[in-house]
């Protein structure tokens, strides 16, 4: 797996990522790291003919979860290379399907596109938890969901991007969904797991969301679908979101 740093930041974090992302797995395509001087660019990869880039703040790469976050990335590239249906489908074929005649919220339609984000993380760490420990991914979750279910925006952006602080209720509780059923997928947590508590105060600020139903929906995802399958899933998935949302007044989305 051939990697290159630039910016002004540690290559440590991102080295140790790819000597362990490489004890079961290997990239086919060159990976460039690029650190960013500013916060709000977070951790994002961008995936290109010939070569993937990991885009990472310098708060993120300085951060204890820096290795965490690369090994993350790259096992986004990973699916991405192997054209795994949940990183190649298209987003505008998918709401499309499941959005037709229906009136969306433009806050609703954002929440969309970050149900479809937990589908690819939760195939993502697939990989990731396959090759590495779990317990800073439980701590980092749990504090997530923690500021979240409180309300209280972090001064500034956090160093991952699952889930965010002072969300909307409804997104909060599809968010808690996501993490019982990432952790519950790799056994990481037992069901006397504070994080359980947190769940269950997300779903009771959104008694409109089933937070089991989302839960159960994400951690039931087939490991090998087919393109059909992962659309259907996406689809449904979306669309029973929005529809709990269908009495929430606002300017519809175009």
């Amino acid at each position: 797996m051939d990697l290159r740093v630039t910016g002004a930041g540690p290559a440590a974090p991102f080295l140790g990522a790819r000597d362990v992302f490489e004890t079961e797995h290997d990239l086919q395509h060159p990976v460039e790291v690029r650190v960013r001087e500013s916060p709000d660019e977070r951790t994002w990869a961008g995936h290109y003919d010939d070569h993937h880039v990991l885009n990472i703040s310098r708060q993120a790469a300085t951060s204890a979860m820096a290795r965490e976050l690369a090994l993350h990335e790259f096992a986004h590239m990973h699916r991405h290379e192997h054209d795994h249906p949940s990183h190649v489908l298209p987003m505008d074929e998918v709401l499309f399907l499941a959005l037709t005649g229906r009136e969306v919220e433009r806050r609703v339609l954002a929440h969309c596109y970050q149900i479809a984000n937990h589908v690819k993380d939760i195939y993502a760490d697939d990989i990731t938890l396959s090759v590495g420990p779990t317990d800073k991914l439980v701590a980092f979750l749990e504090s997530e969901l923690a500021a979240a279910v409180a309300d209280r925006p972090a001064a500034g952006p956090t160093v991952g991007q699952r889930l965010t602080a002072g969300a909307d209720p409804s997104m909060t509780a599809v968010n808690a969904a996501f993490a019982l059923a990432l952790l519950e997928r790799h056994d990481a947590v037992g069901r006397g797991h504070r994080i359980y508590d947190l769940a269950h105060a997300a779903g009771e600020d959104a008694p409109e969301i089933d937070v089991d139903a989302f839960r159960e929906r994400f951690a039931a995802l087939a490991a090998d679908p087919d393109e059909s399958d992962c659309r259907r899933g996406l689809v449904d998935a979306i669309r029973t979101y929005v529809d709990a949302q269908a009495s929430t007044a606002g300017p519809a989305a175009d």
